[in-house]
């Protein structure tokens, strides 16, 4: 396979994002924030990991990456 080959097939890999039972896939090279809003998940609502560690909104998705989200829940 040619380089040319290879880097076609990197712009269709994609990362995926969980958030209870529901898995949703994304395109990688965006921030956290950018895929979450592109989802209707308001940023702020939830806390997110990457293999198991925690990150911040403004990290970049990377190709292949499992995101997982954990809701904040506040009340009192």
């Amino acid at each position: 396979m040619e380089l040319c080959d290879s880097l076609w097939l990197n712009k269709n890999m994609t990362a995926k994002v969980i958030l209870r039972y529901q898995e949703f896939e994304i395109k990688h090279g965006m921030t956290v924030r950018n895929s979450l809003q592109k989802l209707n998940i308001e940023p702020d609502s939830v806390l997110v990991t990457r293999n198991g560690e925690l990150i911040t909104d403004d990290e970049i998705v990377n190709d292949h990456d499992v995101i997982k989200l954990v809701s904040v829940i506040s009340g009192g």
